[in-house]
């Protein structure tokens, strides 16, 4: 523990070196790279001597606050969350060590390197954390770290528009955990975890305790409807930012959510299918509203809330099969939604930083605007297939070994006692079957309207190609990516602790569970990597015949346009319009065009945009009637100081009364 300990303070120091030295953006980005990737590696020692079977670590130190104690521990969930944190973290700080350094002659680089090292440090506590109130501290550290950062390019309204949107989301749901704490606080008669877990609770209370904990970790999650901010602030933060957001913050819900399945006790069926309803409903509309978008980034973060979705589900096929008795049920849902986790934050993480190449050298993230640029960046265009095939789950990549135990799981729903499971299993079945036709449109969509054919437009002047430092973390994540296909079977061994601690079940049963299922597993694991290695070694033929020799291009016959031109092209747009018309009644777009008129017309365009459904429908129109109703009240914020202290004092009286009587 005290290699994460001193993780830790190397972050914070680090953070706060680099504030001293903002006057020079060279030794602020320095001071503030060098600490994320001390911290990582010192930390990496402890969680993955943990994972690997090692001893669970704790920590304990006197604290004078009230009703807290500076409780740390690294048991294996917390290790298999904190792995791809600090692998992802680390890499995305070395690439924000060049990206920031464009914004040097405008924005004080010192702060931004301030707040990603405590944001690190945020984390890292809340995935640590054993009691209430430094699980809280961590986690307003992150929430506010993280918001600051999305801030970060303030003079554009749509940033601050987004920030703001995310701090109210975030301390929204903070008051559901405040109230899911305190009220397991007063039944334990402790914030510590250790006293959580033995307490005997009615299912009425379990239930609502449950509800608490979706709602206020799946807002950070991002699931549906709760994910209202994901989409405006992923797009509006840095790029490096936007991948430590999506890969990494949006677990520390999952987390929550796991962490706090381990303290209430006998698990309620109806648990499972709340979890399963709101996770394929997430996944659903995320892939449909990602589909739909031609701002890169935005397309990014919808499909977080796919996967996240996707992980949902995961945990509710586990949920059902520990409260039907049935540990391979449990075993496949809870295995497949760790897997799930760890896969989606090495390969989102991977393309939001390749958004970020992308926006680097081009200067835009509509996909409309772009193409052609595998020819200028195959790097980033190779990395970024990876990616994009990872997440579609489609084999043989990493993302297809991971939902593989989701739909196993969703099909043996039909085998497990008792009644009403069968069309359920088969609505999931179908659904996972259509997120997944869905993400190969949307990612077909964006990697052929980014780097495939012709620039839409003509290239900027000045075509900045990122360096090494941007570009070797997304090599860095695509090797991971490529690695874990022949690894994943046997890392699934790695969650037996996890899934035990989650259900109940003997480390014998849920290891022969996971056995059965891996022997379906390697055969395609290692066909899978021969496939990998046998397209490498093509490759590499391929570069060593042309080496040194002159290539050529020319027209194919098309059907008589000998010189096609770049407009000539689909758009991304046009690409998506059938699937994305189907479902117009869903996704509700706005198109605005300018017809031809004439013979001869000038000009003429169409734009659509697609609003985000919850916002427009629900969450707009609520919060504009909360304020034509609290607008009355505004007399009472009437700038004069003496009333605001006389509102404090009678405030602390009424309490001080009421806690005498």
């Amino acid at each position: 523990m005290n290699w994460l300990l001193a993780a830790i303070g190397v972050w914070l120091a680090g953070g706060v070196g680099a504030l001293l030295f903002a006057s020079s953006a060279t030794w602020a980005t320095r001071i503030g790279v060098a600490s994320v990737v001390l911290g990582s590696v010192a930390g990496m020692v402890p969680v993955l001597s943990t994972l690997f079977g090692g001893p669970v670590l704790e920590f304990q130190a006197a604290w004078a606050i009230p009703s807290g104690s500076f409780s740390l521990g690294l048991d294996g969930l917390s290790a298999f969350f904190l792995l791809p944190t600090l692998v992802v973290g680390s890499l995305a700080a070395i690439y924000g060590g060049e990206y920031l350094l464009s914004y040097r002659n405008t924005k004080n680089i010192g702060m931004p390197w301030f707040l990603y090292n405590w944001l690190m440090a945020g984390m890292a506590v809340v995935f640590l954390s054993r009691n209430a109130l430094l699980f809280m501290m961590g986690w307003e550290i992150m929430t506010l770290s993280a918001a600051f950062l999305v801030f970060f390019d303030d003079a554009k309204g749509n940033v601050r528009t987004a920030g703001w949107m995310y701090l109210v989301a975030s301390h929204i749901a903070m008051e559901f955990l405040l109230v899911l704490f305190i009220m397991l606080g007063q039944e334990a008669g402790s914030l510590d975890f250790a006293g959580f877990a033995g307490v005997s609770r009615s299912a009425w209370l379990s239930g609502f305790l449950f509800v608490c904990a979706v709602v206020g970790f799946g807002t950070k999650a991002g699931i549906m409807p709760f994910h209202i901010w994901l989409p405006e602030a992923h797009p509006a933060a840095p790029s490096h930012v936007s991948a430590v957001m999506s890969a990494l913050l949006l677990k520390t819900g999952v987390y929550g959510l796991l962490r706090t399945l381990t303290f209430l006790g006998h698990y309620q069926e109806w648990w499972g299918w709340v979890l399963m309803g709101i996770g394929l409903t997430s996944a659903l509309l995320g892939i449909l509203f990602a589909l739909a978008q031609s701002d890169l980034k935005r397309l990014l973060a919808y499909s977080s809330v796919e996967n996240i979705g996707i992980i949902f589900i995961g945990i509710g096929i586990g949920v059902l099969g520990v409260s039907r008795g049935s540990a391979a049920l449990a075993t496949l849902g809870f295995c497949g939604a760790l897997l799930h986790a760890i896969n989606h934050s090495m390969a989102k993480g991977m393309l939001f930083l390749n958004a970020g190449c992308i926006l680097h050298a081009t200067g835009t993230r509509r996909i409309n605007l772009l193409g052609g640029l595998s020819k200028r960046m195959p790097l980033e265009g190779g990395t970024f297939l990876v990616g994009a095939l990872a997440l579609c789950a489609l084999p043989p990549m990493n993302g297809f070994l991971s939902e593989f135990w989701i739909y196993l799981g969703a099909y043996r729903m039909r085998g497990i006692p008792g009644s009403g499971v069968v069309m359920p299993s088969l609505v999931l079945l179908a659904g996972l079957a259509l997120v997944g036709g869905f993400a190969a449109v949307a990612f077909s969509k964006a990697f052929g309207g980014a780097y495939l054919g012709q620039p839409r437009q003509p290239e900027p002047q000045h075509f900045h190609r990122p360096g090494w430092a941007m570009r070797g973390p997304l090599l860095a994540l695509a090797l991971i990516c490529l690695l874990l296909v022949p690894a994943l079977p046997w890392a699934a061994t790695l969650t037996v602790p996890m899934v035990q601690a989650l259900t109940g079940f003997e480390g014998r049963e849920i290891l022969e569970q996971i056995s059965s299922v891996q022997t379906s597993l390697w055969p395609l694991a290692i066909f899978a990597g021969f496939l990998l290695s046998l397209a490498g070694t093509l490759a590499g033929i391929r570069w060593a015949v042309l080496r040194g020799r002159k290539i050529g291009a020319g027209t194919t016959w098309g059907c008589g346009y000998a010189a096609p031109t770049r407009r000539m092209q689909y758009s991304a747009t046009s690409f998506s319009q059938p699937l994305a018309g189907f479902f117009a009644l869903i996704l509700q777009g706005r198109k605005t065009e300018e017809k031809a008129d004439g013979f001869f017309p000038r000009s003429a365009s169409q734009s659509n945009s697609i609003p985000d459904l919850y916002l427009e429908k629900i969450y707009r129109p609520l919060f504009l009637w909360i304020d034509s109703r609290l607008i009355r009240w505004r007399w009472i914020q009437h700038g004069r100081i003496q009333a605001y202290i006389l509102y404090i004092t009678l405030t602390l009286l009424f309490l001080l009364t009421w806690k005498l009587w």
